[in-house]
């Protein structure tokens, strides 16, 4: 069912609700005793929840809903005005609300009835004093509040049983391993129950970029995870530009294609050498790890910067490519897929190698379209239909759709096949972009303006999806990032529990997330 009959489902069950139009989003102003009646009825016609968004209005605290339909844009954003201090829980029914109602909570002292297990999510409280909300407009970042230490915290027990024991890993890494702590209860050697634990360097992005020109959201975003610069980056930029009533031009959104499958080949590359890393296969590992760094000079010298920061900017993009840049560039990254190719077909004939990763971490496709879960991790256990290139096309792939792949089994080696062959496809998607590259300007003017909108982009680990309001100055306002690492966190303790001790770095690298993009 497309977006326009859902939204005339809606309208004839509550008639007397307001609703609006515009481009990418249809929006239906409700009660709060009826979102959950609301929400059930666009699950079951298979629209996706995104997330939610919490803003703080002089009539109290509204909460968007939006969903995107089985057909695609426009969007269906449910709005709320939450009365008092709490509002229905609809985690019960899209599992995927669960820990952003978890956020919402702790960020702004709001409180979602029905929820089981609020607190001590965001805000640690062994850090933390209660009732900081940081999220309100009466929190001053530049104000220090009173030191807070609770040297007493233990992780809370789920096994009670004679032998029982939990073991912590993390928060403190090697590497460049952001921080994170993840609780492993056990009675033996198979995990029981796995908890991860975020934000031990919670930024405060959103908060950051209030009251800050709307050009400064755009670098904040290239920021949540520097792998996936260019995603945020466009996600933010096509925020801005339906505020701003702005189209790129047809060889500015071309060009965009092309940024976007090199950043998702080089963080794909980045992946695949973590996993032959988690099993102590050195020869793979330098391989892969080579690759990577190729390609991360390849970005540099072409577009100028290892990460792609700063290429994408509202209206289009800031430099343009010569034919014999895209030339070169299209050869490159057909190479690197070449290698990567060979890469995988070793690994697949490698028993050692196999018998670490195959049936090993398993997410079934069930479990899967519960949680909602997005990207390679999702498409590995059978979530077809959930790639943003296709569902909702942006930039120029309307008219170069990628192919979507998927495997059923859900283990640690088809995420691996499915991150091998998407990055087979950027590659072909990089050569068939350039092939076919349109000739004129590479941006267009964009001026701020007031309002709000949706922006999304299919990042390298899924969908992700932000949601911008500018004030009359054309300032930030409020900020919401809904990143897909934050989404597939959610479901990680899946692919942990039920399996060895020593099987659990191995199923961390396969899951290929970033905890930075999750601790905005």
């Amino acid at each position: 069912m497309n977006a326009q009959a859902l939204l005339n489902m809606l309208r004839q069950r509550w008639p007397n609700s307001a609703s609006s139009e515009s481009r990418e989003r249809l929006t239906l102003e409700l009660e709060p005793n009826s979102l959950i009646a609301a929400v059930r009825l666009l699950n079951s016609e298979g629209a996706w929840l995104s997330g939610i968004i919490a803003e703080e209005m002089p009539s109290g605290m509204a909460l968007g809903y939006p969903f995107l339909p089985a057909e695609g844009p426009p969007w269906i954003e449910l709005r709320v005005i939450a009365h008092g201090a709490s509002t229905p829980s609809v985690a019960s029914i899209c599992f995927g609300a669960d820990w952003q109602e978890r956020e919402i909570e702790d960020l702004f002292e709001l409180r979602f009835v029905g929820h089981p297990l609020l607190g001590d999510f965001v805000l640690h409280n062994e850090e933390w004093p209660e009732g900081m909300a940081p999220m309100r407009r009466a929190f001053d970042v530049h104000h220090a509040f009173p030191r807070h230490e609770n040297p007493l915290y233990r992780p809370p027990k789920i096994v009670h049983a004679p032998g029982a024991f939990t073991m912590t890993v993390g928060p403190v890494y090697s590497d460049v391993v952001e921080a994170a702590q993840f609780q492993l209860e056990t009675i033996g050697e198979e995990i029981i129950s796995t908890r991860p634990r975020f934000f031990y360097k919670y930024r405060g992005l959103e908060k950051l970029a209030e009251k800050q020109d709307a050009w400064r959201a755009v670098l904040l975003a290239e920021r949540l995870n520097g792998t996936s610069a260019v995603a945020h980056a466009l996600a933010c930029t096509a925020a801005l530009e339906t505020i701003g009533g702005c189209q790129p031009t047809p060889r500015a959104r071309r060009l965009r294609v092309v940024a976007a499958e090199l950043e998702r080949l080089r963080s794909h590359t980045a992946t695949i050498a973590a996993i032959c890393k988690s099993t102590g296969l050195s020869v793979p590992t330098n391989h892969a790890y080579t690759l990577l760094e190729s390609l991360l000079r390849l970005s540099g010298e072409y577009f100028g910067h290892r990460y792609l920061f700063g290429f994408v900017v509202p209206g289009g993009v800031s430099l343009d490519l010569a034919d014999a840049d895209l030339l070169a560039l299209t050869r490159c990254a057909t190479d690197a897929a070449a290698v990567l190719a060979r890469l995988g077909e070793g690994l697949s004939f490698d028993n050692s190698f196999l018998d670490r990763i195959e049936e090993v971490g398993i997410i079934a496709a069930d479990e899967a379209s519960r949680h909602g879960l997005l990207g390679p991790v999702g498409r590995a256990s059978a979530r077809a239909g959930m790639d943003l290139r296709r569902r909702a096309p942006y930039a120029d792939y309307a008219s170069l759709p990628p192919h979507e792949i998927t495997e059923n089994e859900g283990d640690g080696y088809a995420r691996l096949r499915v991150f091998l062959a998407e990055a087979a496809e950027s590659a072909r998607l990089i050569a068939q972009a350039t092939a076919t590259m349109l000739e004129g300007p590479i941006a267009t003017a964009w001026q701020p303006a007031a309002g709000c909108a949706l922006g999304w982009s299919e990042a390298p680990a899924g969908a992700a999806v932000q949601w911008l309001r500018l004030d009359a100055d054309g300032r930030v306002a409020r900020w919401r990032i809904l990143p897909p690492a934050f989404v597939n966190w959610h479901a990680f303790h899946l692919a942990a529990e039920n399996f060895a001790f020593q099987d659990f770095p191995i199923t961390l690298a396969t899951v290929g997330l970033s905890v930075a993009e999750a601790d905005r």
